[in-house]
């Protein structure tokens, strides 16, 4: 199993928006709406999350997540002079759970470490992500409504 990031290209745009709308088959299966309804809305959702990822953050990394060189998440990632904030970690439906994103994760948390940087990331407070972040050492820094920010300071060198 080789996992590697690779740079977001537009020509992955239906791969990108068919992970995005996994996140949102829940909320969907909720609304009555119409399937029409329903793909115009997660696209209108994803076009604006494209849109304020680029304008809040212009410097942050978009990256593919691959394995065996084939997409199966994303990592979106800004590292500035104080923190590194991951805006986005989404795995496929068929591979969450197999370890590719705490491995990812790790990556991450190695280069923050040796950067003496602490790193962040926002999740919905129902998100089972949560757990996750929390068992690599993650703690709630705030919550407002659904929004928990985490955040894991950076480990000592040895």
């Amino acid at each position: 199993m080789k996992i590697t990031l690779r740079p977001v290209r537009e020509s992955d745009d239906p791969f990108l928006l068919e992970l995005y709308a996994s996140t949102r088959a829940a909320e969907m299966a909720l609304v009555p709406w119409t399937a029409e309804q329903k793909d115009a809305f997660v696209r209108m959702q994803f076009a604006g999350q494209k849109t304020g990822y680029a304008k809040e953050y212009p410097d942050a990394q978009h990256s593919l997540i691959c394995l065996d060189d084939e997409p199966v998440g994303r990592v979106y990632l800004s590292r500035s002079e104080n923190c590194f904030h991951i805006l986005d970690i989404t795995m496929a439906t068929a591979q969450r759970g197999n370890g590719i994103g705490t491995i990812v994760l790790r990556e991450i948390l190695q280069d923050a470490d040796q950067a003496g940087r602490p790193t962040s990331i926002y999740v919905d407070s129902f998100s089972p992500s949560q757990r996750l972040f929390e068992r690599l050492g993650f703690q709630v820094v705030s919550v407002k409504e659904f929004s928990v920010l985490l955040e894991r300071r950076p480990s000592p060198s040895t």
